[in-house]
């Protein structure tokens, strides 16, 4: 029996894997339900599941955030309408992927895949091998935008953006001649498709290239302020969790 932990922020999407699992599992005992990158940090703060299932995009965030913040040592299996995502998944406890919509004979061979796992003397060697094949799979990033502005239609290489931010519910595709174009993707989707030796994500509302950044500043709580090129009216500030892995990034 596996008490479980289900974060995932559709409600329908929630009590529809919750009678699956009752269904399929009957000795699987839900702890508790959230919906949120936060509920799911406060409860595994203060709780120890033995399973979690876990949507990557929630409303306030991406899943893998939950995992800056507290440790987690159970298996999880994820779940996402993308499949982007998936050699960050196995890189965090991940024993299976599934892909909405789940189907009851994905979820049943996803727990059976747990049961088999945790059965063998041989799971580190077998989790092992598994992320070797994932890391080998050829990684591709995005390499165009095609935006609109107006009556025109322009596709722009990713050599030719600056930074992306988020400001009012819209984000925005900045381009190194100061243009800038709403886009239909989240900050968490692009973060997943560009080259995370080329862009990083400083705070909640910037996804920043490196050759973007023109000035840095010292600021309260030892985060770092950014002056972009070209120069954006929002202001550019790392979030203090960020700030370390900014830096090793910048050094990098």
């Amino acid at each position: 029996m596996y008490s479980t932990l289900l974060v995932e922020d559709e409600k329908l999407a929630a009590d529809r894997l919750e009678r699956m699992l009752r269904q399929i599992a009957p000795d699987i005992r839900i702890l508790a339900k959230v919906d949120s990158v936060s509920k799911a940090i406060e409860f595994l703060k203060k709780h120890n599941p033995e399973l979690i299932f876990l949507d990557i995009h929630l409303a306030d965030g991406s899943g893998f955030e939950i995992f800056d913040q507290v440790r987690v040592a159970c298996p999880v299996i994820f779940t996402t309408a993308y499949d982007e995502y998936a050699l960050r998944a196995f890189q965090v406890n991940g024993i299976a992927y599934l892909l909405k919509p789940i189907s009851q004979e994905a979820l049943a061979g996803s727990l059976q895949k747990l049961k088999s796992i945790q059965a063998s003397d041989k799971q580190l060697a077998q989790v092992d091998r598994l992320l070797e094949q994932i890391r080998k799979r050829e990684i591709t990033y995005r390499k165009r935008f095609l935006v609109s502005g107006g009556n025109t239609i322009k596709s722009i290489a990713i050599q030719e953006l600056a930074y992306f931010y988020a400001e009012n519910k819209a984000v925005y595709l900045v381009e190194q001649t100061g243009y800038k174009y709403v886009l239909d993707e989240t900050l968490d989707q692009l973060q997943e498709v560009l080259d995370p030796e080329q862009f990083f994500r400083v705070n909640r509302s910037f996804l920043v290239q490196v050759s973007a950044i023109r000035q840095m500043h010292p600021y309260s709580r030892s985060r770092i302020k950014l002056d972009l090129e070209p120069p954006c009216s929002k202001e550019c500030i790392s979030s203090t969790e960020k700030t370390a892995e900014f830096k090793d990034w910048l050094g990098g």
